[in-house]
């Protein structure tokens, strides 16, 4: 029991570092190339985690094969277009110019009933508000609007705004984020004392603090504090 156990745990963590090497990706947006590898290296894991008289470097072995094969992929289709699009295939135009493209639909094999889906997902119930609909090659749907359907932004207005960078985030959980802290040339000591203006005796207290690009703090009290 204690052997099983060992060796899954092992698999496991192996399994979620050959992950975190192969990067960020969401499954919704992972490559073709990219989510058969993720079942494959699934698939072996599973197997000498299962059975116990399976060698465990059967299982690590092919998954770190798999691991090298998928960097070396990536590092190819990095540096040639031609890689990329054998690979990962090419962005398809759906509709171009308000109108459907039959030929690559048919090519696709995408009905247009999946396509008015997709753009009612998009909230686009019309497609004569639609001025492209692309397919990008992970099976997202991008829609750029016609002109006259696109929202209003401060630019239209000739709206002058002032630039406004990301939140640092100062503490989490009770604790300080010193390295967050250094950002923005400040020190736990300063941080105490903005805390305590706020309400907060300690760090402990807080569940969540941030800072805006504006110098203004929010604090969010734990409950039962």
């Amino acid at each position: 029991m204690l052997i099983s156990f060992i060796r899954t745990l092992i698999l496991y963590i192996s399994v979620v570092i050959t992950m975190r090497i192969m990067g960020k990706t969401q499954i919704g947006q992972l490559q073709p190339f990219e989510l058969v590898l993720a079942v494959l290296i699934a698939d072996l894991a599973s197997v000498p985690m299962a059975d116990v008289g399976i060698p465990l470097v059967h299982g690590l072995i092919p998954i770190l094969a798999l691991l090298m094969s998928q960097m070396a992929i990536s590092y190819i289709t990095l540096k040639s277009n031609r890689a990329r699009k054998i690979v990962c295939g090419a962005p398809s135009i759906l509709v171009e110019n308000g109108r459907l493209v039959e030929n690559e639909l048919k090519r696709l094999r995408y009905n247009v009933n999946d396509l008015l889906e997709q753009l009612r997902l998009k909230n686009f119930p019309n497609i004569n508000d639609v001025e492209f609909a692309i397919l990008e090659t992970d099976g997202q749907l991008s829609v750029i609007p016609k002109s006259t359907r696109r929202p209003v932004i401060t630019q239209d207005l000739h709206v002058p705004t002032e630039y406004e960078g990301l939140p640092v985030t100062l503490v989490v959980d009770g604790h300080i984020l010193e390295k967050d802290l250094a950002k923005i040339g400040q020190d736990k000591e300063w941080l105490l004392q903005q805390l305590k203006s706020l309400g907060y005796q300690h760090p402990s207290q807080v569940l969540l603090a941030v800072i805006d690009s504006n110098g203004k703090i929010f604090a969010q009290r734990k409950q039962g504090r």
